[in-house]
């Protein structure tokens, strides 16, 4: 899951990393069949949905849990490997703890012959396409995803976001563009620009491998920041873990024992912080 592109937002610039790091990365991004395999032995409902807005149609996969009350509803932003199958199979993971979780595809229109993520030939020109989408389009249709979700017969009213690397730093910017929200989850991404930190109205929680000192070293700053604004930011760094660890540490080829240690830490405390709400 880490990658190096040359990226035209300061703050996504962060998150790259040594080319032949990414062509191992997109490797295990395509091999995701044991994702699939999650994926069809789920128990809950998916299903996937157009959202349309202006002149603009967003594909968005949405996962239900089975509960007998209504949810908060869960926004998922995906990877810079698009909407993969990893992705969709950690919407399933948070819909288990009991959250309705709407992940949009935000390469919808962009790919070949206007289709999405599914649509491109290889990983590498997914990381391009996702690299160069326009920040304010990918505003635009979260708010749209989001605002669709909450109308839901058994939504709740109450909207948290989570994102993964460059979701994870869409994740945190977003949280200083949408009031209302219950809490904002960082997963190993990049920090907004200082100035709009006196925006966030909700509490921001991060995840951090500490092999990643890419991310994980402007968390002292981010930190400091945060305080400055008067505002709650609650990050954690897993000893050992790399980048995309919640990803790595349930990939099969995965050798790095810290990765699945850190990823299951980082669910239980997810879904502990979830129920906190």
């Amino acid at each position: 899951m880490k990658n190096w592109l040359p990226l035209p937002a300061r703050w996504f610039s962060r998150c790259a990393i040594p080319l032949c790091a990414l062509a191992l990365a997109a490797t295990a991004a395509c091999s995701q069949d044991w994702a699939k395999a999650i994926l069809n032995k789920s128990p809950r409902h998916q299903e996937w949905v157009k959202v349309t807005y202006g002149s603009r149609t967003v594909n968005a996969f949405v996962v239900y849990p089975e509960v007998s009350h209504k949810a908060p509803v869960v926004l998922l932003i995906h990877e810079i490997f698009g909407l993969s199958d990893w992705a969709r199979s950690m919407a399933d993971d948070i819909a288990a703890m009991g959250y309705i979780v709407i992940a949009p595809d935000l390469l919808s229109g962009f790919g070949p012959n206007g289709g999405d993520t599914s649509a491109f030939p290889d990983m590498q020109s997914t990381t391009k396409a996702v690299s160069g989408l326009d920040p304010a389009v990918v505003t635009a249709d979260l708010n749209a995803t989001a605002d669709y979700a909450l109308k839901f017969p058994a939504a709740n009213g109450k909207l948290a976001v989570i994102g993964f690397c460059w979701g994870g730093g869409k994740s945190f910017l977003y949280s200083t563009q949408r009031a209302g929200l219950s809490a904002a989850f960082v997963f190993y991404g990049p920090p907004p620009p200082t100035d709009a930190l006196k925006n966030i109205t909700a509490p921001v929680y991060g995840f951090y491998g500490g092999n990643d000192a890419r991310i994980s070293a402007t968390v002292p700053d981010t930190k400091t920041a945060m305080a400055a604004a008067g505002k709650k930011y609650d990050p954690v760094i897993y000893d050992g873990a790399g980048h995309g660890f919640m990803r790595a540490g349930e990939d099969p080829a995965n050798t790095n024992p810290a990765n699945t240690t850190a990823r299951t830490e980082a669910l239980k405390r997810l879904e502990s912080l979830l129920k906190g709400m």
